[in-house]
């Protein structure tokens, strides 16, 4: 076990630096103006968040020591591929069309939006990042699915400040805390280091600084979804899945921030260390 806590911890120091590094370099000059975007309130913050996330917690994979080489490509693929494709929707992405529903009716009429571009490179990027880390081709498939159906639910939450992070932060705790019990470094830093990423950038999003943006939140559920599948049995992986899918066919119909606001505890959480609203 101690072997898997160093791991975890080694994850979260690497991810923390990482993101914190990158986030400064990034914001050390007046950020483009493509970059900024109004908020809730009708206040202007930046998107660099995004970036910043992707390029330290991939960077930090890419660094992380012990991850056998397909493990760490397939990281590196995930995070980087799907934030490459969130930052494209970020900077392009058009109004006309909203929810996966609504980017696959348009793409089905011959309309091929920014987020169905998205969509669409996200599959592709979470089967390739699946191809590495399973085996035969139905573990490949359900992994494939549930690491880019967990990037666009990431995405789902980034509606305020620090939401996305604190549900990855809630769903890839039990994770991290599962990989240091069954003493498994590989997966304990797997999951450490986006957990660390995303803590490293929650004053700023909490702050209203600036937001993960599809860049950020689409990289976060990616790899937090890799993790799972590598750390999860069928049965788990099969259960997480149906779940995500389940809450995203579910965001078509219902609000979030709705459901949040309407629930104590849930509000609570989502309140916790944010401006009143």
């Amino acid at each position: 076990m101690a072997r898997a806590l160093l791991g975890a911890l080694a994850g979260v120091a690497l991810g923390v630096v990482a993101a914190r590094a990158a986030y400064a370099a990034l914001t050390a000059k007046a950020a483009s103006k493509e970059w900024e975007r109004n908020n809730h309130r009708g206040e202007t913050l930046t998107l660099l968040e995004g970036p910043a996330f992707v390029a330290g917690a991939s960077g930090a994979l890419a660094l992380t020591p012990g991850l056998p080489p397909k493990v760490r490509l397939a990281a590196v693929l995930a995070g980087a591929g799907s934030g490459a494709l969130g930052a494209y929707d970020d900077l392009f992405g058009g109004t006309s069309s909203k929810g996966f529903k609504g980017h696959l009716s348009a793409l089905a009429k011959g309309q091929v939006t920014s987020g169905a571009i998205k969509i669409l490179g996200i599959g592709g990027t979470g089967l390739a990042a699946a191809t590495l880390v399973s085996r035969g081709a139905v573990d490949t498939l359900v992994n494939g699915a549930t690491i880019a159906g967990s990037a666009n639910l990431a995405n789902l939450f980034d509606l305020r400040p620090g939401r996305a992070i604190k549900v990855g932060l809630l769903a890839g705790g039990p994770l991290l805390a599962l990989s240091v019990l069954r003493r498994d470094p590989v997966t304990a830093a797997l999951v450490a280091v986006p957990l660390g990423a995303g803590a490293a950038l929650l004053p700023e999003d909490l702050g209203e600084k600036a937001m993960l943006g599809d860049a950020g939140a689409n990289a976060l559920g990616a790899l937090l979804g890799l993790a799972a599948v590598t750390t999860l049995g069928r049965r788990g992986r099969l259960t997480l899945l149906g779940t995500v899918a389940a809450l995203t066919a579910a965001s078509e119909k219902v609000s979030f921030t709705k459901v949040i606001a309407g629930n104590r505890v849930l509000n609570t959480i989502d309140m916790l260390g944010r401006r009143p609203a």
